[in-house]
């Protein structure tokens, strides 16, 4: 069994404290379900909460690195080299409305390349966990990447684009998801990229694409399905982090997933 490096251990706390949060809030918004007002105003007191919590840890465990988080934004660190990204609650939408499918998520940068990978299931308990070199892990199991070579036996994960994105964007996603649901086994969409990228390192999807992601979204999750073998690329072929196109699969999988989005770029194109 590899252990975390020491920051990657410091990550890992961080994330387990901010869950630990989460669970508390998480239970009074299931009964702020039955209120008027709803619970939206409470569940972003939630997020910020725990975003303290993961940036109190880690500034006193690495004073110098800088950050890119979800709410307060870029914060400048004195050692330029490192960066965290950080989404203390990846899953908004389902956390809002009382469902258990949500993540706390934490990534590492250094010299411009992701380097460490935590995403904490805070309602499973379960702690994914990668460094480059050490592999991907749940916990104190080993993680790979599912072995299917077939799209058609394949399950695969998505997001769908959120209201009042411009409508080019929703259409260019009806055609990706014509193009990819009659060529797989299933097509699944949870509400957590984080999540989803975690579980394809897991072996419990078999590949995931989504366009549009911010980089605190897929940063841990990328190292996460590197470390378990598999491949993450941007849809387009440029910065996954810029763009946040993300593409991720085993090796088998991902050219024909690019395949099929492919094809649906073309059909836009002819329309």
């Amino acid at each position: 069994m590899s252990k975390p490096s020491p920051v990657g251990s410091v990550m890992i706390a961080a994330a387990r404290a901010a869950g630990r949060s989460l669970a508390r809030d998480f239970g009074e918004v299931e009964n702020l379900q039955v209120s008027k007002k709803g619970p939206a105003d409470f569940v972003s007191n939630a997020d910020h909460r725990a975003e303290d919590i993961i940036y109190s840890h880690l500034m006193k465990a690495r004073p110098g690195y800088g950050f890119v988080m979800e709410e307060r934004g870029i914060v400048e660190g004195t050692d330029k080299s490192n960066r965290f990204i950080v989404d203390p609650l990846d899953g908004t939408l389902n956390f809002l409305h009382g469902q258990p499918h949500y993540a706390v998520s934490i990534g590492l940068e250094r010299e411009g390349e992701l380097l460490t990978g935590v995403v904490f299931d805070v309602a499973k308990n379960e702690i994914f966990w990668a460094e480059t070199g050490r592999g991907a892990w749940l916990d104190q199991r080993k993680l790979r990447v599912a072995a299917r070579r077939h799209l058609n036996e394949a399950v695969i994960a998505t997001g769908t684009p959120w209201h009042g994105i411009p409508g080019e964007t929703h259409a260019n996603f009806a055609r990706e998801i014509a193009a990819m649901t009659p060529a797989t086994a299933g097509i699944r969409r949870y509400g957590s990229a984080a999540l989803d990228l975690a579980w394809v390192a897991a072996g419990r999807f078999d590949g995931f694409w989504e366009r549009g992601l911010k980089p605190w979204d897929i940063a841990a999750g990328i190292v996460l399905v590197r470390e378990a073998g598999g491949v993450v690329t941007e849809i387009d072929g440029g910065d996954v982090l810029t763009t946040g196109n993300t593409l991720a699969a085993n090796a088998d999988l991902h050219p024909l997933m690019e395949k099929q989005l492919r094809h649906a770029a073309a059909f836009g194109k002819s329309a």
